[in-house]
């Protein structure tokens, strides 16, 4: 695919909002979707969005070409389709959108998470989609940002290597290419396979909240989410969970990163244990921690990060009790079902694949059996 010069954002939150407003001011002809029209309205507008960025970064007003809540419009639009939308919502806009996607447009998922690229192949196909389209997935979102008013964003730090990944992989190249003069932090993930293994916010996110939800319920969330969430025991738990993750990757074939590797790797940080090297990232002190358990870290990142690592734990013979423990914790306080909610192997159709059947599959793109 050529370089891309027109790109829809889905989802129009602070990353979404962010995002517009960055490739708009890179030059890029933009359109942004948002389901509710009103969390759109000043934008509209406005016709832009005013982007403020730290330490000289990027800034300036972003103009917005096309402002929509009309789902058709928006994906007309596009060559690329960003999806910055919370993971649970990733099959509701699959099957939105499945109608309407052309021949020849890639869409990304900022991120996937865990599967949510095979997922949303899944969903489109499911709803009557049969053309040409490429899903990808990168492994977390570019940006640390929020959203300052309705029509303007902040970004705090863009992340310097991405890895993202398409499916199949062979449309890695591909899918780099037509993004690289917007986004050159972009890198090749190698397939999805590997960029959901990687997903660290499968290991930090639930546990770190659940095990500390009096203290979150108590303070509402007013003590440092890393520095004091993170005793010893916590810490012994998430490397439970970690060592859980690294061997299911292994059991399809995937070198996942431990979280000390990706801690050293993203922060340059290091320790003994989990325990030391987050007390070691200084990044980590003052952040603080969710104000309520009614958070994403539970209602996302539990059924669309942690069981379907659990999930193909259990079909390819890998124990993950830890992982079945915070699972039943979040199902139990949030008063759902998360195995049932969630991305299941049985959910995304991969639940009699043999190894060798998933890995071409993420890698030539091979459906028949799906």
């Amino acid at each position: 695919m050529k370089k891309a010069e027109r790109f829809t954002v889905l989802g129009a939150g602070h990353g979404g909002k962010a995002m517009a407003a960055h490739l708009a001011l890179l030059g890029a002809d933009v359109a942004l979707w948002n389901r509710t029209f009103d969390h759109i309205s000043v934008v509209k507008k406005r016709k832009g969005i005013e982007l403020e960025s730290v330490e000289g970064g990027i800034h300036g007003f972003g103009a917005i070409d096309l402002v929509t809540s009309d789902i058709k419009e928006a994906i007309d639009h596009a060559q690329v389709i960003m999806v910055v939308l919370p993971s649970s919502a990733h099959a509701d806009i699959a099957r939105i959108t499945a109608p309407h996607l052309k021949d020849g447009q890639i869409v990304i998922l900022h991120p996937g998470r865990t599967l949510g690229a095979v997922e949303f192949a899944k969903v489109i196909r499911d709803n009557g989609c049969t053309t040409d389209v490429t899903v990808a997935e990168a492994e977390t979102f570019i940006y640390a940002s929020r959203s300052d008013g309705p029509a303007q964003a902040r970004i705090f730090r863009i992340k310097e290597a991405v890895p993202l990944a398409a499916l199949p992989s062979t449309r890695n190249e591909m899918v780099l290419q037509a993004i690289e003069d917007v986004y050159p932090q972009y890198i090749d993930g190698v397939d999805v396979l590997n960029t959901s293994m990687n997903n660290m916010g499968a290991i930090f996110h639930p546990a770190l909240t659940l095990l500390n939800a009096g203290w979150i319920e108590h303070t509402h969330g007013d003590y440092q989410f890393y520095i004091d969430g993170v005793t010893p025991s916590v810490a012994r738990m998430l490397e439970v969970l970690d060592r859980e993750r690294v061997t299911v990757a292994s059991s399809i074939g995937i070198r996942a990163r431990t979280a000390l590797e990706w801690l050293q790797l993203a922060y340059d940080t290091t320790g003994e244990d989990l325990h030391e090297a987050i007390h070691n990232q200084p990044g980590y002190y003052g952040i603080k921690a969710p104000m309520t358990l009614n958070h994403r870290y539970i209602f996302e990142d539990v059924p669309m990060s942690l069981v379907p690592i659990a999930s193909l734990g259990k079909r390819y013979g890998v124990s993950v009790r830890g992982m079945e423990s915070i699972i039943r914790i979040g199902s139990i306080i949030h008063r759902t079902d998360y195995w049932r909610r969630g991305r299941t192997v049985e959910r995304l159709g991969l639940d009699n694949w043999s190894v060798s059947e998933l890995t071409r599959f993420v890698r030539e793109g091979v459906i028949e059996s799906m």
